[in-house]
């Protein structure tokens, strides 16, 4: 059984199609990416997702329980991270998480909290008013309330946008543990690093639709292969190797050039035509694609 089972999902907002027969199966302990520019209806996505939109068409499924027909089940199963800054400004951190528990049932769940409120560095925040608290602090709040009914599913949108360095690693510590420990994370966000680092599988948005959906390692190696930077101390690069020149503004002139490879067995050929060309190289570096590599290329349209 899929942790989340989206299936032709579809949703318009008047003219503009939003979400585009998107289907998609996250396994169960999956660390899970969903990638796109702004506009491409992650968050849409996200809304059907938690239940707070219902999609025009398609089905959603939590661990399988459907998000309209057996919302209660769904939801419970459910923790969601929220781009915005939403928070009660008249409770306390402890006060705000005592609160949700309640709206899932649970009693007595203060050890849970304390626990929640340790791993996000929250402890000496515990009975601070929330409109007391920095931007950094109130995102660990929401983080906190996502988790306090221990979901087996975690949603996380942009959940560092914003926010300092301290609070990114420490966000990541945690819910990678978490992960570890069974959870099914997704996120979504702008930083394609972290995405890279914490991701075993990419889903990329465009438009409303789905353009990419792989491993992160294989799509790294499918879509953009390796670049070889050479800047030249003299000479010119040889019009054999022009075709892999990456970047063609660097065939108007200058004397560094981005240069497709791709693997490691590209290189030696490439150096012995710089040689036999009379060019002699200043400088050279082996750059290995990333998944930025991948998303620019994917949003321009190239494969």
């Amino acid at each position: 059984m899929a942790a989340i089972q989206i299936t032709n999902v579809e949703k318009n907002y008047q003219s503009l199609r939003a979400l585009d027969r998107v289907s998609l199966s996250i396994e169960q302990g999956e660390f899970f990416g969903l990638l796109g520019p702004n506009g491409a209806g992650k968050t849409t996505l996200i809304s059907i997702i938690a239940g707070l939109n219902r999609a025009d068409a398609g089905t959603v499924t939590i661990e399988g329980h459907d998000v309209v027909t057996d919302y209660r089940a769904a939801r419970s199963r459910l923790g969601v991270v929220p781009q915005e800054l939403v928070f009660d400004p008249f409770f306390s951190v402890r006060e705000t998480l005592r609160m949700q528990s309640g709206y899932f049932g649970l009693k007595n769940n203060d050890k849970w909290i304390d626990e929640i409120m340790h791993h996000l560095d929250l402890t000496n925040k515990a009975d601070a008013n929330m409109r007391s608290l920095s931007g950094g602090m109130k995102r660990r709040v929401l983080v906190a309330q996502a988790l306090v009914h221990k979901p087996p599913v975690i949603v996380l949108d942009e959940p560092t946008a914003g926010v300092d360095v301290e609070l990114r690693q420490t966000l990541w510590k945690f819910v990678a543990r978490l992960n570890r420990e069974g959870h099914t994370v997704v996120l979504t966000t702008h930083y394609l690093e972290e995405a890279q680092a914490l991701c075993n599988r990419v889903a990329m948005l465009k438009a409303g639709r789905v353009v990419a959906l792989d491993t992160t390692a294989k799509l790294i190696q499918r879509i953009s292969g390796s670049q070889l930077v050479v800047r030249l101390a003299s000479g010119q690069l040889p019009d054999s190797l022009k075709p892999l020149v990456a970047i063609p503004d660097q065939l108007l002139g200058g004397t560094q050039f981005t240069l497709r490879v791709a693997d490691y067995n590209d290189v030696e050929p490439i150096l012995a035509r710089l040689r036999e060309g009379g060019a002699v190289i200043e400088d050279m570096q082996l750059q290995q694609a990333d998944l930025e590599d991948v998303f620019l290329q994917i949003m321009d349209g190239e494969k």
